[in-house]
């Protein structure tokens, strides 16, 4: 499956939130181990190289980006991906970017942890949670 991962996903793993890393880090391993596609809003890049890089400093984030888009793929932005995103009924313009680019891949679902801010989203979301008990348990 093509998964858009949002950018709370990999701030998930990156900052060892106890809560959540291990779903998190559960999605982020199908994808390294090919049996899903993810797949990054090109703007996540920034969004996340932004907040890591002030706890985590420059290089370690660098390392940690370099090392993501070896295996995810990067969705380019475009006119057309903004016209869409500023067409999308979305309370949020930046959950409407990520949307837009996760359907400019063919993304089937959003990997988020903010499932409520895609309620409008043409792109069902699912947490790491749900996603892993709907298509790998048991």
């Amino acid at each position: 499956m093509r998964l858009l991962l949002d950018s709370d996903i990999l701030l998930d793993i990156a900052l060892d939130r106890a809560s959540f890393v291990e779903s998190s880090e559960a999605i982020l391993k199908l994808c390294q181990h090919r049996r899903h596609l993810g797949i990054l809003a090109w703007h996540t890049i920034a969004n996340v190289y932004y907040l890591l890089r002030k706890t985590e400093g420059d290089a370690t984030t660098r390392v940690f980006l370099r090392d993501l888009i070896e295996f995810c793929a990067v969705a380019r932005g475009s006119a057309d991906a903004v016209r869409q995103a500023l067409e999308l009924k979305m309370n949020d313009f930046e959950d409407a970017l990520q949307v837009s680019a996760g359907l400019a891949e063919a993304s089937q679902f959003i990997i988020t942890r903010n499932t409520k801010h895609y309620r409008r989203s043409p792109l069902p979301p699912l947490t790491p949670q749900q996603f892993l008990t709907r298509f790998h348990s048991g």
